[in-house]
């Protein structure tokens, strides 16, 4: 059997986190971030194993406008590489929103649809 790892040292010198995040190209922080927004707003729409159980609309509008933002404000920067499976994945998610909501936004209404234009199925 072997012995539990102790989990590796933080850095915590600001200096050298400075030096870390500015060796990460642009691109692959706006990805990042990006996945951790759509992560996010899918369990909020109740997506994940668990379900209902993490269900909450209100948090996950919040998420897909960010979302929505962030996508629209970047794509020129990134690149349609980038920017296209994760306008793919915004999209879904606007979907996904509009299906789960009792009473469904009308077109052009729902979450980062000022920045999207209008989302259909």
């Amino acid at each position: 059997m072997s012995e539990p790892t102790s989990p590796a040292p933080q850095n915590t010198d600001p200096e050298a986190l400075a030096r870390d995040i500015a060796e990460v190209p642009a691109v692959e922080v706006i990805t990042t971030v990006a996945v951790h927004l759509m992560s996010s707003a899918a369990v909020n729409l109740g997506l994940s194993e668990e379900g209902e159980q993490h269900k909450d609309l209100d948090e996950a509008r919040k998420l897909i406008q960010a979302l929505a933002g962030l996508v629209t404000a970047s794509a020129t920067e990134i690149g349609s590489y980038h920017a296209a499976p994760l306008r793919d994945g915004l999209k879904s998610l606007q979907l996904a929103f509009r299906e789960a909501s009792v009473v469904p936004d009308e077109p052009g209404q729902g979450p980062g649809e000022k920045y999207t234009g209008p989302v259909y199925g």
